[in-house]
């Protein structure tokens, strides 16, 4: 870095420099600062290139947000003369911790000089940069064996932390290692490896946008509201209910799991599964149910159940929605839909079951032994409850 300042100074005056980077950062090609300070394209360009070799983007702002040449030469001669940090940020009007991390980033060999550090800063303010698993190979070698063995990003990253503490070249976050996977114009890791993440996809699916799920259920009531002698699963009636989605997501069979005693039922939905097909037959479902079983119904909040204030209406059952991205709170229904992918294996279309054939696969498992009820069977449990 030093060599290339020293050819610079010896070349050119230092404001003449400071002006050609003052045109790159300003968004400018060479030809443009070229012009602005009297020297032809391609020494403009070589300026660029001793800069950084890349050009910032175009109408990025850096007046004020960071520190001028002037700036970064009033900090190095304060330095020279033994002032504070503090006396320092007072005279050039900044914080003390900017000058602190000025300091701390740019000085080399604990040597402060304004010049070196005008290009270390121009540098790591250039777009775009190469990723960080694209340059450092151990790095990326190490990534890619704990890919293959199926740890996450999340992990793979959190372990290199625990393990290389004091080595910031070997910490790499969980989304650079995701970036890397998906965006293969980053020319870090192979795309083969999505394979060994959990979902195995090959593109990344964009997360909603926040407030998309807003008001999708109009009027819904949260599970905080459910009764709390429900929770310890003593009481009957009490059901969780979800879909399980076919082929290419264009079929479902609504799932209905009694919290007590496992005791499941199966909803056919062979016109889809939209608010105005889900609710009628779920209601429909519900109403072959004794009326000592109709408690509440825990679901969660896909819009499919946009019109649950008819099934209230149709069944008497009061219906709570779980809180998004929670499972756990339904975590019977989740088991029990492990359960029937046994049957209903993923990519299988579930439109054309009827439900004769869903009733069957309901009652086989309904007289499964459950560990939870010390191997009794939810059609024992359930005929228990009711003869009371």
């Amino acid at each position: 870095m030093e060599s290339v300042v020293a050819e610079l100074a010896l070349r050119f005056r230092l404001d003449v420099v400071q002006q050609a980077w003052e045109c790159f950062q300003a968004g400018q090609f060479a030809s443009e600062a070229g012009e602005r300070i009297g020297v032809y394209r391609t020494t403009a360009k070589r300026m660029l290139i001793a800069a950084g070799g890349v050009r910032p983007r175009r109408g990025r702002d850096l007046e004020g947000r960071y520190l001028s040449f002037a700036e970064r030469e009033e900090i190095s001669v304060g330095i020279a003369s033994g002032q504070s940090i503090r006396a320092i940020a007072r005279r050039i009007g900044r914080a003390p911790s900017t000058i602190s991390r000025e300091l701390a980033r740019n000085s080399l060999k604990g040597r402060y000089r304004a010049s070196s550090a005008q290009i270390a800063a121009h540098h790591r303010a250039s777009r775009p940069k190469r990723a960080k698993l694209a340059t450092n190979l151990r790095l990326r070698v190490r990534v890619e064996q704990d890919l293959a063995q199926r740890r996450s990003p999340e992990q793979i990253a959190g372990r290199l932390r625990r393990e290389f503490p004091d080595d910031p070249e070997m910490r790499v976050s969980a989304e650079t290692i995701y970036q890397s996977l998906y965006v293969q114009s980053r020319g870090a890791l192979k795309q083969e490896l999505t394979r060994c993440l959990r979902t195995g996809r090959a593109l990344r699916h964009p997360s909603r946008k926040a407030g998309q799920r807003k008001n999708r259920i109009p009027n819904m009531v949260n599970i905080v509201q459910r009764p709390a002698e429900i929770e310890d699963r003593a009481v009957p009636g009490h059901w969780e209910g979800d879909l399980i989605i076919g082929a290419r997501n264009q079929s479902a069979i609504g799932t209905l799991v009694e919290r007590s005693s496992n005791y499941t039922m199966l909803v056919p939905l062979a016109d889809g599964y939209k608010p105005e097909q889900v609710a009628p037959a779920l209601a429909r479902k519900i109403q072959q149910l004794p009326q000592q079983l109709r408690g509440t119904l825990a679901w969660d909040q896909g819009p499919e159940m946009r019109d649950w204030e008819q099934v209230r209406i149709d069944t008497g059952i009061e219906v709570f929605f779980c809180d998004p991205h929670s499972p756990w709170q339904r975590g019977i229904n989740e088991n029990t839909n492990g359960l029937l992918r046994q049957y209903f294996p993923k990519g299988t279309p579930l439109a054309g079951f009827d439900e004769a054939h869903l009733d069957a696969v309901a009652a086989e498992l309904n007289d499964r032994p459950r560990k939870r009820l010390e191997f009794q069977t939810p059609n024992e449990v359930i005929g228990n409850i009711l003869l009371r």
